[in-house]
């Protein structure tokens, strides 16, 4: 398989270029040291594949900083994603799986399903533009809508703000959310946060709703925006 092809990579390098992307969204370049753990790889492996990745021009290197991805690596990263994306997506809204299960499943169906395929499931949840846990959706042309960076854990108590989005790694913790009611769309009111762990008290913007206090761990893992952005 010639992986200089667009849309014929091989998994292993979609695996690639959709973690560094993922990873430089934060910082600019992404660490040998954070791809092996994001990919769950020997850390001489992630050397070599990205030697080879540089060789085929996807993403260069920079020296004590780590890699970016070039021109070429970014519009393929943002191919996968929008695959990815787009079948959570169908998988929730028309295949009735929970926004829990849907990223594992996508993992193994994004790199097996055609580019064709992907379209028609875009045309028939009507050109999507975020997935179910609030991520933006890259469109055809490779354009995707600013990421929000500011967490619940940033928010002061005493103000509110509005739940944008989801890490959707861990089934688990996606059911807990979804069992408080914390999920993309949701207006909430920090009330307080402790100082020795920082765990968070909130109410969602209804008068019947009860305190919710959730861990520092839980809190980074949900993106939000305020009227102050």
């Amino acid at each position: 398989m010639d992986d200089t092809v667009t849309n014929h990579l091989s998994p292993t390098v979609e695996d690639y270029l959709k973690a560094i992307y993922t990873l430089t969204e934060e910082d600019r370049t992404a660490s040998t040291s954070s791809l092996a753990k994001s990919l769950n790889s020997h850390p001489s492996s992630v050397t070599g594949m990205i030697k080879r990745l540089a060789s085929l021009g996807y993403l260069e290197h920079l020296p004590y900083k780590g890699v970016q991805l070039t021109e070429k690596g970014s519009k393929e990263a943002l191919r996968i994603i929008r695959r990815h994306r787009i079948l959570e997506t169908y998988l929730q809204k028309n295949l009735e799986y929970t926004w829990a299960e849907v990223h594992e499943e996508a993992e193994l169906l994004e790199h097996a399903v055609s580019d064709k395929l992907i379209a028609r499931m875009a045309k028939v949840l009507g050109d999507p533009t975020h997935d179910p846990h609030g991520a933006p959706i890259p469109t055809t042309s490779g354009k995707i809508s600013a990421v929000h960076s500011m967490t619940l854990l940033d928010v002061s108590p005493g103000a509110s703000a509005r739940i944008e989005a989801v890490q959707d790694e861990d089934p688990a913790k996606l059911q807990y959310l979804e069992v408080l009611g914390l999920t993309p769309g949701t207006h909430v009111q920090i009330i307080q946060r402790t100082s020795f762990d920082q765990s968070t008290t909130v109410t969602k913007s209804r008068e019947d709703d009860v305190p919710i206090t959730i861990s520092r761990e839980l809190a980074v893992d949900i993106f939000v925006s305020t009227s102050n952005e």
